[in-house]
C-alpha cells in the first residue's frame, strides 16, 4: 500500500537534493528541528499543512506543486494492479509482474511525464520510484 506521508516525504527529499542543500539548511529556514524534517523526508510522520507550507517555503516551490506531483505519482499507482492493495508475490504475468529475488514484485508504467517503477516488498507494503520529465531535465522522486 503506497502511503501519502513517504510519498510527500520523498518529494520534499528530491527537491531538496535536487538544490544540493542539506537538511540542516532547509529546516533552518522552515524554523522545524533537522530532526523532525528527517522523520517527514523518510515518511515516518506526516506534516501539518502549515508545515508543509513552511518546508515548501524554505525550498523555493509552491505548495500546489508539490502536491501535484504527489497527486501525479498516486495517479499513477492507482492505474496499477495490486499496487494500493494488498498483492502477493507471484511470477511474471501477461502485465507485466514479475517476481525478483523471491520477495518484490516489479512493474512499470509511463504517461510521458512520468513514469513509475513499483517493488511490492511485502502484502501491505510498496516502494514507488517515479521519474518525471520536464522539458528533457529529469526530476526523480522516490516515493514509497
Amino acid at each position: 500500500m503506497v502511503l501519502l506521508r513517504r510519498v510527500i516525504g520523498d518529494a520534499l527529499r528530491a527537491r531538496r537534493q535536487g538544490q544540493h542543500r542539506t537538511l540542516r539548511e532547509v529546516s533552518s529556514a522552515a524554523n522545524v528541528s533537522l530532526g523532525y524534517l528527517s522523520e517527514i523526508e523518510r515518511g515516518q510522520k506526516e506534516p501539518s499543512s502549515e508545515l508543509l507550507a513552511a518546508i515548501c517555503d524554505a525550498l523555493g516551490a509552491r505548495l500546489s506543486e508539490l502536491l501535484r506531483e504527489v497527486s501525479d505519482t498516486v495517479a499513477l499507482a492507482e492505474q496499477m494492479p495490486g499496487v494500493l492493495v494488498p498483492v502477493h508475490d507471484e511470477p511474471v504475468d501477461a502485465a507485466g509482474v514479475r517476481k525478483a529475488a523471491g520477495r518484490s514484485v516489479h512493474q512499470v508504467s509511463a504517461d510521458g511525464k512520468v513514469a513509475v517503477q513499483v517493488r511490492q516488498d511485502s502484502p501491505l507494503k510498496a516502494t514507488l520510484r517515479t521519474s518525471r520529465v520536464r522539458g528533457g531535465d529529469r526530476d526523480v522522486v522516490c516515493a514509497a
